[in-house]
């Protein structure tokens, strides 16, 4: 085992819970240990000009699958794309990382045979991993075949979060109905595309050759799927029992209704994962449940798929956490711009990506500098006017990433 020597940073101005301010803090044991408290012999760590900020948290991330499959149809062997992947989170100071591992009915990158692999290999990897990894089971709700991974990974060393994930239905909607304001996914009245369509064809073939399949087979294989849709529910019941009886965080993936946000908030699942109109935003919101917006949406200053803003969101009080969704980089950089727009204090803003998530998924040992906390930690070279920078980043007290600037 190895003994990590105490270690105090000095001169950054430190994002603290409620303002920035300049404090000393000492780590020891892989925790704070206190504010401004005594040296006594420590490695006294130079942060001038720097800021020190809490270590992110991070949802929802499904950016390793670009290390898994950096081309279309072309893997990479899982441990080296999982340890390429750790190292990225680290550099972009993420030092609790939550993969949204898609568990689909779908051959290929998504399918459970993947999902094995990652679980598998995430589990064998643990001891060499530089930031915390974890899982979002991102189930596919038509996905029956996925339960035995679901299970393992309840009863795994690092507990999951479940993501309940209906895209088959969002597949078949017919195109006469926007996919922001589609109904809820097990109304009887669902306007369902048809299938046989040249234009469905067509639509399907991206997904296709994600699936290694023609885009033929692909829709054959999605309309045998969407026959079995009245088996889903009793299956999602199921699911969210044992992820309540395993103390696992829920959250429901693209609600598009206040209805479908109802329905999974009434089976345990209190976070919304990218609420697709303000309505079911604000349906969320009186309700008290933890609402979740892309980091990449508030960074670029948009949706890509025309979903609210989540800078609008954030200035609304309509969002409580940022993910970094594809892009590890984005959590920094929403942080950086929604300050530099005005929408709000640096401290308030570091807590959508620390803070809030940590509480959101029951982890209330890191998120925030304060005594007693985990020391998850990131050194931000972050000059007045410019993209900040991560120099350092330190999980538990270990340094997981260091960089030193040419300068």
């Amino acid at each position: 085992m190895i003994v990590m020597q105490p270690f105090v940073i000095e001169g950054a101005s430190v994002i603290l819970p409620d303002r920035v301010a300049q404090v000393a803090i000492r780590v020891e044991g892989g925790v704070i240990a206190a504010l401004d408290g005594p040296r006594d012999g420590a490695r006294v760590i130079h942060g001038g000009g720097m800021i020190l900020a809490p270590g992110m948290v991070d949802i929802h991330g499904d950016a390793f699958e670009r290390q898994l499959m950096p081309r279309p149809g072309v893997m990479i062997p899982t441990e080296a794309a999982l340890l390429e992947t750790d190292r990225q989170l680290a550099a972009n100071g993420i030092a609790t990382a939550y993969h949204a591992l898609s568990l689909s009915w779908e051959p290929g990158l998504r399918s459970v045979g993947i999902g094995w692999e990652l679980f598998e290999a995430l589990n064998r990897l643990a001891p060499r991993l530089t930031v915390e990894n974890r899982l979002q089971l991102r189930w596919e709700t038509f996905c029956f075949e996925a339960l035995p991974l679901v299970e393992a990974a309840l009863d795994g060393p690092l507990a999951p979060a479940i993501a309940f994930n209906d895209h088959t239905s969002m597949a078949m909607l017919h195109p006469g109905t926007p996919l922001q304001d589609r109904p809820f996914d097990h109304d009887p009245a669902f306007p369902v595309v048809d299938a046989q369509s040249p234009a469905f064809l067509a639509k399907m073939d991206g997904r296709a050759k994600r699936s290694h399949m023609p885009a033929a087979d692909y829709v054959a294989l999605l309309c045998r799927i969407w026959e079995r849709r009245a088996e889903v529910l009793p299956v999602v019941a199921e699911v969210a029992r044992k992820g309540a009886a395993a103390g696992a965080p829920m959250l429901s993936h693209d609600d598009s209704q206040p209805e479908t946000r109802a329905f999974y908030r009434g089976i345990g699942a209190r976070i919304s994962e990218f609420p697709m109109n303000l309505r079911t935003a604000e349906a969320a919101r009186v309700a008290g449940d933890r609402i979740v917006f892309g980091a990449p949406n508030a960074a670029r200053g948009g949706s890509h798929l025309g979903s609210p803003g989540a800078a609008d969101m954030v200035a609304a009080g309509l969002c409580d956490i940022l993910a970094s969704d594809y892009y590890y980089p984005a959590m920094l950089a929403a942080v950086a711009r929604l300050q530099a727009d005005g929408v709000g204090a640096l401290a308030e803003m570091w807590k959508l990506v620390s803070a809030n998530p940590a509480a959101a998924l029951g982890l209330h040992d890191r998120g925030e500098i304060a005594p007693g906390k985990r020391a998850d930690l990131v050194l931000l070279d972050w000059p007045d006017g410019h993209p900040p920078a991560v120099r350092s980043c330190f999980v538990a007290g270990r340094a997981a990433y260091g960089a030193i600037a040419a300068g």
